[in-house]
């Protein structure tokens, strides 16, 4: 059970998020429509973030990456890594368990057209903040893309200067924790190449060699 510092599944402090998710659970009333709480270990030494919750994806099944194609190469990489029991996460009923890992989001409501304002990342920061003082020293954080770095740097009260987000690259963000970067695994970033599995595996095999060390 995650305590309200980390996850508050009633939380209504972004008035524009909280709106869109009653439309959306209108429009669709199977749907989670709530915020979207972490998943995984309680005790893991990797933290996944990415950015918020997809419309057809954590949004509707309630577990991040989990429905839409942005899961599909993260779920693998957690699994040939031995960090998950499963290939695939389809619904929170599917007996996926995660090992050693959590994946938890920036934002953890589903903002309009995925973009949610500066004003709603910052928002949602101390439950990230929260978050990661729970890691153990030693632990590696993997920001999937530019917002969740920045997200990451801003829940560790770092500057946005102190650490340049670039694919694969490491950085030391004190309390003992590790920051690495990737490309998010969104469908437009893989149809286009921009990342592949072979470099998306190249950030799992780094951050592997950062956990036993």
């Amino acid at each position: 059970m995650l305590s309200k510092d980390i996850f508050d599944q009633q939380c209504r402090l972004c008035p524009r998020l909280a709106n869109f998710l009653d439309g959306v659970k209108q429009k669709y009333p199977n749907y989670h429509a709530l915020p979207v709480a972490p998943f995984g270990d309680n005790n893991a030494k990797l933290l996944v973030v990415g950015l918020a919750p997809g419309m057809h994806g954590a949004n509707a099944t309630g577990r991040p990456f989990t429905g839409d194609y942005a899961g599909l190469l993260l779920y693998q990489a957690l699994y040939e890594f031995g960090y998950s029991n499963q290939v695939l996460s389809e619904s929170l009923h599917d007996g996926l368990v995660l090992k050693n890992c959590r994946i938890s989001n920036a934002v953890k409501c589903l903002p309009p057209e995925n973009k949610p304002t500066g004003e709603e990342i910052k928002q949602c920061n101390h439950f990230l903040a929260a978050e990661l003082a729970t890691l153990p020293k030693g632990a590696v954080i993997l920001a999937l893309g530019t917002i969740a770095h920045q997200a990451v740097l801003k829940a560790l009260e770092l500057k946005p200067s102190s650490a340049k987000f670039a694919h694969n690259a490491q950085h030391i963000v004190g309390n003992g924790l590790t920051l690495v970067d990737s490309y998010h695994t969104s469908r437009y970033n893989v149809q286009t190449k921009r990342l592949t599995k072979a470099e998306f595996t190249n950030v799992f095999q780094h951050i592997k060699q950062l956990l036993s060390a």
